[in-house]
């Protein structure tokens, strides 16, 4: 709103008379002088006294808003202690992004490192194009940086700090180096950040267990052995020290990952509100699925753990007239257009997960934001994967087929058809209350109205690092 300035109040000495004016004498004109400078002093001294107090009222009875208030906890941190940001050299992470053509062999990266991790926006019909994104599938140690920045739970004072997060992004530069073949090099990044933090006051805390990285890699990429086959992982999540910490990554290790964690692919949808994501529910919800079941992907020569990508191929395309097959390969492809591959997906009852370069897939995070029941056909896909994000009780959400069954023994179809339509709803709604917890909110987000996926990691970080502080106090009584 705006308002007028107003006119310059005329001094008292100069305000009009409302009597006839007639010469005074000299007298009384001394004595008007007197009152009327007596009178600005009064009203110099009222002014100074207002405006003094005026300020005692705004010191003790409004809070500050300074700096340090702002790095105080905010009120609205809820099932999560605080976490600290290490404010690393850029070399090892923001400072990797000015080489980001190079960041991976196969692909221009500049573009997906765009919007804090977020890639290119995109449109999509019916929603906000501010929350839709062509979002790469190895970047969420970028998105989850930019959520704790902006999180509620940030503390910038480490000694109230229960856990303390070290922004690296080793999967960008696992990717830049995968072809390096001096393993000296290839490592030398990872060794310098343990021993950079290592050097840290607050490692010693607890030696490292309050700490924790997320990688936007599988874990394989990153536990290279003297003895093991190298196909151009490095060696960090095989370092002592790195071992202390709690690591989150897309895709851990089904049987060395101890301290490894699985959190969610990015998908294409980073909602900033509520009120975005309870729409896109009620969407999924209401949406028409005329196919059965749906397979988008390709298959994987030489594989063994692939070989089941052949048969569904087989099934989809000659065997099935209930099945919608978006195939994938090298170059250009559909599988490669984020609305093409939702729509696929919203289409279906069912979409199939079957284990490609390794034991996970994007996939099965877009097919659950689609409302599409996931079929796996390897435990290590998910079940063994997100204990944090995932139901227990597999069957409320999923449908599993042994993969030896599936190869020429057991018809997809036939499985899916025998599943009651009363049973399929009810897994489906069990999929759409999934979104949130699965998804990454707009980094911009700090307060969304439900728990993300950084949300959840973050009170599971706390629960488990709460338990070994704890341990490790009794057993030092």
């Amino acid at each position: 709103m705006l308002f007028r300035k107003p006119s310059p109040v005329p001094p008292l000495h100069s305000l009009p008379s409302t009597t006839t004016s007639t010469p005074k004498p000299k007298d009384n004109i001394n004595h008007s002088t007197f009152i009327i400078t007596n009178n600005r002093l009064r009203y110099t001294l009222f002014s100074c006294l207002f405006l003094i107090a005026w300020f005692l009222v705004l010191l003790f009875f409004f809070p500050s808003s300074t700096t340090t208030a702002e790095h105080e906890i905010s009120a609205t941190c809820d099932g999560s202690g605080p976490v600290y940001i290490y404010n690393l050299p850029p070399r090892f992470n923001l400072g990797l992004l000015n080489n980001c053509e190079n960041l991976n062999i196969y692909t221009n990266m500049c573009p997906h490192v765009a919007n804090n991790g977020l890639g290119q926006p995109i449109s999509a019909a019916g929603t906000a194009s501010a929350t839709w994104f062509a979002t790469h599938q190895f970047i969420a140690e970028m998105i989850i940086h930019a959520r704790l920045e902006n999180h509620p739970c940030r503390t910038w004072d480490p000694s109230k700090a229960l856990l303390f997060y070290i922004p690296f992004y080793g999967g960008l530069y696992s990717s830049s180096v995968f072809r390096e073949a001096n393993h000296t090099l290839r490592d030398s990044l990872a060794v310098d950040l343990v021993d950079y933090v290592q050097s840290q006051r607050w490692w010693n805390r607890h030696n490292g267990e309050d700490h924790f990285l997320a990688l936007g890699r599988t874990a394989w990429d990153f536990m290279r052995t003297k003895d093991g086959p190298d196909f151009g992982a490095n060696v960090l999540l095989n370092l002592p020290l790195v071992l202390n910490m709690s690591v989150l990554t897309v895709e851990r290790h089904p049987w060395k990952g101890s301290n490894q964690i699985g959190v969610p692919y990015p998908s294409y949808f980073h909602p900033r509100k509520i009120t975005e994501m309870v729409d896109w529910q009620y969407r999924m919800r209401e949406i028409e699925r005329p196919h059965l079941f749906s397979f988008v992907g390709g298959k994987r020569k030489g594989l063994e753990k692939a070989k089941v990508r052949d048969e569904i191929v087989k099934q989809c395309s000659e065997e099935s007239s209930q099945c919608m097959l978006v195939q994938c390969g090298s170059g250009a492809s559909k599988c490669h257009e984020p609305m093409v591959v939702l729509e696929v997906m919203q289409k279906s009852k069912f979409c199939l997960q079957a284990p490609g370069d390794s034991f996970t897939r994007r996939s099965t995070f877009d097919s659950i934001l689609a409302g599409c029941i996931p079929v796996f056909f390897s435990p290590h896909t998910a079940y063994t994967q997100y204990a944090w994000y995932l139901p227990q009780e597999t069957q409320t959400y999923s449908v599993y087929i042994d993969e030896k069954e599936a190869i020429g023994k057991k018809k997809i179809e036939e499985v899916l058809m025998k599943i009651e339509d009363e049973e399929v709803k009810r897994m489906r709604e069990e999929v759409i209350n999934l979104i949130p917890r699965l998804t990454y909110a707009h980094p911009n987000a700090s307060d969304a109205g439900f728990k993300d996926a950084v949300d959840v990691a973050l009170e599971r970080l706390s629960d488990l690092v709460g338990a070994k502080v704890q341990s490790s106090r009794t057993a030092e009584i």
